[in-house]
């Protein structure tokens, strides 16, 4: 593999010896000093370009880049429409190992992309001095916010009521039905609420990381391996008991951010729990 100086010296190589090419970026987590560095992440480039047909009209011109496994272009799907506008992308997985997301943005959208920019980002090449500004990377807009009593009360909501879902999806031996609604809604609220209980000890100056993937750093190993057991979704009875901890798991930590916060408790809880619970038991 690649080392990353290796990457770098030539991604920016490339960029200073293409005059097409007048600024170039670097984001995500190779910019983020809280992430702690490894060979998976990816290279976050972006090119600002002053003729974006040029590049767009053939790949030819990545081979440079290396010996690819496999290349996505987003902006070149039927099957899941493109976002970028303007913007052409780039995802490609190199034979070492290495990952490269490249961007081009038309030279004339410099102040849109740093207007939208979530703040990790670093200037590697800047040509005609379009920034003026120091720009220093941080994860500020990743870090825990604060909910509101409007928020904490709509994550209960959603959780509580979704959870529904799962259990009607479980009473129609409907087994896809009620993972979807698990996986995709019930445990992120649960997600959700449990970082909010960890700012609210700890202080909303953080991130948690993407999909909550440094949770395990700030929770015990007993809550670490309850929460797990909520992924157990291999047949029915399994799926019971993993909603049945989410619920116990979820009026833990909410319980403990509202008192925390002075936010009042959702009495629907007992409600569904009931509901659940008679449901269950009409099945035995």
């Amino acid at each position: 593999m690649r080392s990353e100086q290796e990457m770098m010296d030539m991604l920016l190589d490339f960029a200073l010896n293409d005059e097409r090419i007048r600024l170039a970026t670097l984001e995500g987590s190779r910019t983020n000093k809280n992430i702690p560095p490894d060979n998976f992440q990816d290279y976050d480039i972006s090119y600002f370009v002053t003729d974006m047909e040029s590049f767009t009209e053939s790949d030819w011109w990545l081979e440079i880049f290396g010996n690819r496994i496999m290349m996505q272009k987003p902006e070149d799907m039927e099957l899941f429409p493109p976002e970028l506008g303007n913007w052409c992308s780039y995802i490609i997985l190199f034979e070492d190992g290495n990952k490269v997301d490249l961007t081009l943005i038309p030279i004339n959208e410099v102040e849109d992309y740093f207007a939208e920019s979530d703040g990790l980002v670093e200037v590697l090449l800047d040509k005609d001095t379009f920034i003026t500004n120091k720009v220093t990377p941080n994860d500020r807009q990743y870090w825990i916010k604060k909910p509101t009593a409007r928020e904490f009360d709509d994550c209960c909501n959603e959780f509580w009521m979704v959870s529904t879902y799962v259990v009607k999806g479980l009473a129609r031996k409907e087994i896809l039905f009620a993972i979807d609604h698990l996986n995709e809604i019930v445990r992120p609220n649960l997600l959700r609420m449990m970082a909010w209980h960890i700012a609210s000890q700890q202080g909303y100056s953080f991130s948690i990381g993407k999909n909550y993937k440094f949770m395990k750093r700030y929770i015990s190993n007993k809550e670490w391996e309850e929460l797990m057991t909520t992924y157990s979704v291999n047949g029915y009875q399994q799926m019971w008991k993993s909603l049945f901890t989410c619920y116990a798991l979820f009026r833990k930590y909410s319980k403990a951010v509202s008192e925390s916060l002075g936010y009042k408790y959702p009495d629907y809880d007992e409600g569904i729990t009931k509901y659940t619970e008679s449901i269950y038991s009409s099945l035995k």
